[in-house]
């Protein structure tokens, strides 16, 4: 149980701490998935049914938006070099709308904002933390939720910022075009994960079952 907790709340505070610091949009989500190991060993800690459907749907969650955060990295980039700098999303919002949508959302859901996956995911967790009386976890997965919400919002905001006329250069990295099945597979995502965070029923209900299945044999 020590060692556990201590690899829990260094893998939060490590990864939050080093994305806080990037300006570099692959390496900050991959900083950032070291903080959500970090979460997901709070419940896995609880070592009940409630942190075992915790850690299940937390999975789910983080895998979709994953594939969805760094697809719309890699639909973005171009043959000369990838588009994973804070500046190459700078006014993404006024060029591309959709993509900077569904990107939002991917961040939001990282963050732990309501009507996501990631919210369900992080409150089950939560309360898997507070069930077995993990105060110290359950303050750490507070705490490091509150400094990963600042580094979202900062890629967010550079989205949604208004560009100025000098910053053309920076647009010509971005990928010029998306095809339709691309830009299908990243709306059904995005829907998906808003889905799981509005009516996140049927997946519980599909873990409960899966486990139930597994106890039994």
């Amino acid at each position: 149980m020590l060692i556990f907790t201590v690899i829990a709340i260094a893998s939060m505070l490590a990864g939050n701490l080093l994305a806080l610091r990037q300006r570099n949009i692959k390496r900050l989500l991959a900083y950032s998935s070291i903080a959500h190991l970090g979460y997901i060993l709070v419940a896995f800690l609880a070592g009940n049914q409630l942190g075992i459907e915790a850690v299940s749907f937390y999975l789910v969650a983080y895998f979709i938006t994953s594939l969805g955060a760094f697809g719309v990295v890699a639909l973005l980039s171009d043959t000369k070099r990838d588009a994973d700098r804070l500046r190459d999303f700078r006014g993404l919002f006024w060029r591309r709308p959709g993509t900077a949508a569904i990107f939002t959302a991917m961040l939001l859901s990282l963050a732990g904002i309501p009507l996501t996956a990631g919210f369900v995911g992080k409150f089950y967790i939560l309360a898997s933390g507070v069930n077995t009386q993990h105060w110290l976890l359950v303050f750490m997965l507070v705490l490091n939720s509150v400094i990963g919400l600042y580094y979202y919002i900062k890629v967010i905001a550079a989205m949604f910022a208004q560009t100025v006329p000098n910053q053309k250069k920076e647009r010509k990295v971005l990928h010029p075009a998306i095809s339709f099945a691309t830009g299908a597979t990243m709306a059904i995502l995005a829907l998906l994960l808003i889905w799981l965070g509005v009516y996140p029923t049927t997946l519980v209900q599909l873990i409960r079952g899966l486990l139930a299945t597994i106890v039994m044999t």
